[in-house]
């Protein structure tokens, strides 16, 4: 894709709601509400990351880190600065 970011993320289920705690050291630190069983808290941080950049779940990907907290997600249809400016809007 020609438009393709990666973001790093460090991730925090079983949270009480989904949200963006912010932006350190260039990770991002994400709560989801659904538990870390059988790929549920994958599912949700894919569908709280698409609202959040208003994209489609099928322009994000988790590219590292399927089963550990610290993920690489890509982004596509977006530039990096893109992504950095709607992911500072929700926070």
């Amino acid at each position: 894709m020609e438009n393709e970011a990666k973001i790093s993320l460090r991730v925090y289920p079983g949270a009480a709601k989904n949200e963006v705690l912010g932006l350190a050291e260039g990770v991002l630190r994400v709560k989801v509400a659904a538990p870390p069983v059988k790929g549920k808290a994958n599912r949700e941080l894919l569908a709280f990351l698409s609202r959040l950049l208003g994209i489609s779940e099928r322009d994000l990907a988790i590219t590292r880190g399927q089963t550990s907290r610290t993920k690489t997600v890509a982004v596509y249809g977006l530039s990096h600065q893109e992504v950095l400016e709607r992911l500072q809007d929700a926070c």
